[in-house]
């Protein structure tokens, strides 16, 4: 792997076998160059990133799914950034397609959350208006932490009491049947979950957006063309003016970009 940006006077590139492209960074080197920002005098506030990946002409996805379109260095990027963070946002639609499971616990980051006053694995949060899910999956009910289901306050009652009996935690981030994801920040953020990762759906990533709440976008470029009419990385509302990032750091390796875009 090597640093394309910023450009320092030190490479991080070392000779491979053959020539090829630098060495494979270790999860600590991954960790530092994610990591969230520092608290601010008032203390740690929340902050929202999203993981996402596109193919050069804008595809998230290839048949419905993320991983055709993936690589190894993705997947150890995806897996860092699950570990920096107290909680992972996701859409109900992302948990029905991907086949979510619970995240898990990973030695490698263990002592580093137990210093950053973490759990072993991040809380997995999913934005739910309908609460249609089917909670026999290991994602409920075999969790290191109860999941998080984060719905509107006109929810049937019936499905918030088939959540809870499985385990669950309702928590109501909206009126009627919408969440607010402002309000969902917030909720979260009160439970002391203020490291957040989201790793979309394109429509749930399209309402943070359009809602201003996104301050970073860890964006995986996959030298790859599918054509087709798969969703790009958000989707949904749009805003009025488009949202201006700027680029704190882009790696690559293999052909895969991997850029690191904050909120200007």
């Amino acid at each position: 792997m090597r640093r394309l940006f910023p450009v320092t006077d030190v490479t991080d590139e070392t000779a491979a076998p053959g020539g090829e492209d630098g060495r494979e960074w270790s999860l600590a080197e991954l960790a530092a160059a994610y990591a969230y920002p520092e608290p601010g005098p008032g203390g740690r506030e929340p902050w929202l990133r999203a993981n996402m990946v596109s193919t050069l002409d804008g595809a998230a996805q290839h048949d419905g799914r993320s991983q055709p379109i993936s690589c190894p260095a993705d997947m150890r990027i995806f897996g860092t950034l699950r570990a920096l963070a107290d909680v992972v946002l996701v859409g109900a639609q992302t948990v029905r397609q991907e086949g979510y499971r619970p995240a898990r616990a990973r030695t490698e980051f263990a002592a580093a959350r137990e210093a950053a006053g973490q759990g072993p694995a991040p809380v997995i949060a999913v934005v739910t208006a309908s609460l249609d899910l089917d909670f026999s999956l290991p994602l409920f009910t075999s969790p290191l932490a109860p999941t998080l289901l984060l719905t509107g306050a006109g929810a049937a009652p019936g499905r918030v009491a088939a959540a809870e009996k499985a385990g669950a935690r309702v928590i109501t981030a909206g009126e009627g049947g919408a969440v607010d994801p402002a309000r969902a920040v917030r909720a979260l953020a009160d439970l002391g979950h203020t490291r957040l990762l989201t790793e979309g759906g394109p429509r749930l990533l399209g309402q943070l957006v359009a809602a201003g709440v996104l301050d970073e976008l860890c964006l995986t470029v996959s030298p790859m063309l599918t054509a087709g009419d798969a969703q790009r990385i958000a989707g949904g509302p749009s805003v009025t003016l488009p949202r201006r990032f700027t680029l704190k750091s882009m790696l690559e390796e293999d052909g895969f970009l991997f850029t690191r875009y904050q909120r200007s």
